[in-house]
């Protein structure tokens, strides 16, 4: 029976994840793109932002708090493990595709934030709420997509960034250790409940911390081993790019594959890595200290920078460079056995960076999923349901370090897909909104920046008071 139901689920799953939600994302990502008028182009300003405080502005997290806990959700297993699954099944150009894609989401991700800050609302106990849910119910009127969309993030949140991130924790540590999955099981629950039962400020100051760090130490690993490979990053970054257009032509130990193929699996790697487009980082977004929709968006902006286009590609040029440099060596590896292949080119350091990655970035994830869900059902039944909630939050992460999870994972993956339906329709219909904030706080004005960045009027127009 359970076997039949897995089936069943992944054929779903097969399918949401197809081309049509692919066309979706995308074809959303390229029209937001135009509609904010490139508003790529602020990247800089963006990652300058982020770390610049606005103590006149109203919220329960700081901006950086808040791309911080965004970030702990989206960096995570799918940055080391997720790249490695796009090379091995689209090859090399598989890296450029999801590059591509993070360039683009990024415009997504501002416009999901943007909605997120300008439809937000206080629950009952003074904390801000918001993200697609309020988006749907107050910009649009569909209430009803509202509660299908928080419905959808209540019950994806324990199985995608609960049970499966327990899990891959629980095996790291198995594999690496030889603890026993219960042992790390507890701690982890332990560790877990602490943070979150403070709330998303105790979420976030972890965040703050945990994300620069293990974010820091991971890149750090990759700029070591593309020193060691540095004859071959520049074949890599050819590779990378004729491989994205011709991938058949490839060779040098890279599995052959179509076009069609590589473009398939460079982009759902990178849309399933960066979430944009899926809805969850704009809860967060919602309770940012921001005086104004556009500051809080491309604050929020920057982590698909970061997280793409930054820790994504130091991946893929360690993972294809060092295919290049030993094929034999590398063949046959997939997922985080190619990784780990890769890192074992620096000795004992390579793969205990590449452990406390897996472990940190899970971990991470578990912490930034938990805000998600609390909000969804916080939306759908009122702040009652935070206390059993994070209870239940806890002792699940408890059930995932030891349960097999192959079935949790595949329903988890669909309803995560699903979550996308009703908030691109909230990002679609209210393109107009998002146009209409970003021209007025972005485009139409040229002040200081919280009244704080003057410098950073040369590098782009600036957001106003």
């Amino acid at each position: 029976m359970l076997e039949t139901f897995n089936a069943f689920v992944t054929k779903i799953n097969g399918f949401v994840w197809g081309p049509v939600m692919l066309i979706l994302l995308v074809g959303t990502h390229v029209y937001l793109t135009f509609r904010t008028r490139i508003i790529q182009r602020k990247t800089i300003t963006a990652i300058k932002l982020s770390v610049t405080p606005d103590s006149e502005a109203s919220g329960d997290v700081s901006g950086f708090g808040a791309l911080a806990t965004a970030l702990a959700a989206t960096i995570g297993t799918g940055n080391i493990v997720g790249v490695a699954t796009a090379i091995g099944a689209g090859g090399p150009g598989a890296v450029f595709w999801m590059w591509l894609t993070g360039l683009f989401g990024m415009a997504t991700k501002f416009g999901e934030a943007t909605l997120a800050v300008k439809y937000r609302v206080k629950a009952k106990d003074g904390s801000f709420i918001g993200g697609p849910m309020y988006a749907l119910e107050r910009g649009m009127g569909q209430k009803w997509l509202g509660v299908l969309f928080a419905i959808l993030t209540g019950i994806a949140c324990f199985g995608i960034g609960n049970m499966t991130q327990g899990n891959s924790i629980a095996e790291s540590v198995s594999g690496t250790f030889g603890v026993p999955k219960v042992i790390t099981g507890i701690i982890l629950m332990i560790a877990t409940g602490l943070v979150i039962l403070g709330g998303v400020k105790s979420i976030s100051k972890v965040c703050e911390k945990l994300i620069p760090l293990m974010a820091g130490l991971y890149i750090l690993g990759c700029l070591v081993i593309c020193v060691i490979n540095g004859a071959y990053i520049p074949a890599a970054f050819s590779a990378i790019i004729h491989g994205a257009f011709n991938p058949q032509a490839v060779g040098g130990g890279f599995v052959g594959a179509t076009v069609v193929a590589c473009i398939r699996a460079g982009v759902s790697r990178g849309l399933f890595t960066n979430e944009s487009g899926l809805g969850s980082a704009p809860i967060v977004d919602a309770c940012a200290a921001t005086r104004n929709t556009s500051r809080q968006a491309l604050i929020s902006m920057s982590g698909v920078f970061w997280d793409t286009i930054v820790v994504c590609l130091m991946t893929g040029l360690v993972l294809v460079s060092s295919i290049i440099k030993d094929p034999v060596g590398m063949e046959g590896l997939k997922g985080a056995q190619m990784t780990a292949g890769a890192f074992n080119a620096i000795p004992v350091i390579g793969p205990a960076v590449l452990t406390f990655g897996l472990i940190t970035f899970a971990w991470s994830t578990i912490l930034g999923w938990a805000y998600y869900g609390e909000r969804a059902w916080v939306y759908l039944v009122g702040v009652e349901a935070i206390k059993p909630f994070r209870v239940a939050w806890t002792i699940v992460v408890l059930v995932g370090c030891s349960a097999t999870l192959e079935v949790v994972w595949n329903v988890a993956d669909t309803l995560n897909a699903c979550m996308a339906f009703p908030n691109l329709i909230a990002l679609l219909g209210l393109s107009g909104v998002i146009a209409s904030e970003t021209k007025k706080y972005v485009w139409d004005k040229d002040a200081e920046m919280g009244g704080l960045m003057k410098w950073m009027d040369d590098v782009a127009p600036s957001v106003d008071k």
